[in-house]
């Protein structure tokens, strides 16, 4: 049976593997329950120019069509983003294996509540790996994480503040449609 740590170490060089082809170094790996790998992959969301291949869909996709996926593991360097999180959920992944969760804290805590098996292991290699990432290159990071890359204008996420919640003209008090009846965006018309 192979160890969380032995499986760690395969999205490690995954992770690896994306920071040397000047992507954001985050790996996975899918395994079987006796630790088989099905599929790896990294981050390839600058080499591809596709913001869907994250780490864990790219070794999901490397791992091929599973009958069932419960008794698989999922293990990645780095807490699971909501996008990650939900690939988990929707395909009823049984485990997740996280190399850490210092540097970003994603869906773990909810994956754990909906009966997903969560083990972190808060290995320093890839807590690293993303600090040096963070601090060297904190632009392509904040993209990744949908937090910033736009010039920043309200002093916290470099979206532009209108309405109090971040890019959303207000017009109505509540969700950015004219108002002209009183609900959002229907025009009154005459009930004869």
């Amino acid at each position: 049976m192979t160890t969380p740590r032995e499986m760690l170490d395969v999205a490690v060089e995954e992770a690896r593997k994306g920071l040397a082809e000047g992507g954001i170094p985050i790996g996975a790996a899918l395994f079987s329950a006796d630790g088989t790998v099905l599929g790896s992959g990294h981050n390839r969301r600058v080499q591809d120019d596709d913001p869907s291949v994250h780490g864990e869909t790219d070794a999901f996709r490397a791992a091929g069509r599973q009958r069932n996926y419960r008794s698989t593991i999922m293990v990645t360097t780095l807490s699971p983003c909501w996008y990650c999180s939900g690939l988990v959920r929707q395909f009823n992944i049984g485990a997740v294996v996280i190399g850490e969760a210092r540097t970003f804290s994603g869906g773990h805590d909810w994956l754990a509540e909906n009966g997903v098996s969560i083990t972190i292991l808060d290995d320093q290699r890839c807590v690293d790996m993303m600090t040096d990432f963070i601090a060297a290159r904190p632009e392509l990071w904040n993209e990744d994480i949908g937090e910033c890359g736009r010039e920043e204008q309200d002093g916290e996420c470099g979206r532009e503040e209108q309405d109090g919640e971040c890019g959303r003209e207000e017009q109505d008090g509540e969700c950015g449609r004219e108002e002209q009846d009183g609900e959002c965006g229907r025009e009154e018309q005459d009930s004869q």
